[in-house]
């Protein structure tokens, strides 16, 4: 309960129209923490439309000690409100207690809200212990092919983030009949093999596998490989001939003068 004067102007603050306002109420809120506003807090984390202004009230909430935010933020999983599951899963991410793994569930993980699920997957790949790596990755797998670039790329990254441990089941879901599955599998393990890689690159490469055939598409790289050392080696030629003929005009001309 909000019992003093000053809380209530902030829950106020907290719920303005002008955003600017909202946003200065939860960075005062935040910069003298109040257990006594942890329900407003979390109650406007679930609504708020603005992003900057739910940034800045998840730093007010972990400004909060953790014995009393984790048992409020547990809670808030398991709302109806896509914004709230999301929030609550976005704050563990921030207070980082490993002990709250436990609470990620498989629902989570296939929540039909993709805001909800790329939280869920950025969050459990934060916090898995090293020994349900494995099981996580067969979880995660079986989301790929899902959504657009963007939940795609989210995805890729919860996997790469895993480590080595998803090599296995990354192989075997490129091989599905799923194109769409079997193209997100292959680009995924083309990010874990070079992390600097572009996602969109590795998902057009991994459609032309697909398309193609691994030893087509093999092949056929070969042979751009070829055709573009052969271009360069052109060029040189060309450059070093054009190089030969001007120092030989100018031997011409030396000799003349």
């Amino acid at each position: 309960m909000n019992t003093t004067p000053q809380n209530t102007r902030a829950a106020r603050a907290l719920s303005a129209e002008d955003t600017s306002v909202r946003l200065q109420a939860a960075l005062a809120v935040g910069s003298n923490p109040d257990p006594e506003l942890l329900e407003t807090l979390i109650d406007r984390c679930a609504v708020e439309p603005d992003f900057f202004v739910r940034d800045m009230l998840s730093w007010a909430l972990i400004r909060l000690p953790a014995e009393v935010t984790l048992p409020r933020i547990r809670r808030e999983l398991g709302s109806e409100r896509t914004q709230a599951r999301s929030q609550a899963l976005h704050l563990l991410s921030k207070i980082g207690d490993r002990s709250t793994w436990a609470w990620i569930t498989r629902d989570m993980l296939h929540d039909a809200d993709n805001q909800v699920a790329r939280t869920a997957w950025r969050v459990a790949a934060m916090l898995v212990p090293e020994g349900e790596k494995e099981d996580l990755a067969d979880e995660l797998v079986k989301q790929l092919g899902r959504g657009d670039r963007g939940v795609q790329l989210s995805l890729s990254r919860a996997l790469v983030d895993l480590g080595d441990v998803i090599e296995p089941a990354l192989a075997e879901a490129a091989e599905r009949p799923d194109p769409a599955v079997a193209a997100h599998a292959r680009a995924t393990e083309m990010l874990r093999q070079d992390p600097e890689a572009g996602f969109d690159a590795a998902i057009e490469e991994a459609e032309r596998v697909n398309t193609l055939g691994p030893e087509r598409a093999a092949a056929a790289a070969a042979a751009a490989a070829a055709a573009a050392a052969a271009a360069v080696a052109a060029v040189d030629t060309e450059s070093s001939e054009a190089a030969e003929s001007s120092e030989a005009d100018g031997s011409s001309e030396a000799a003349r003068c």
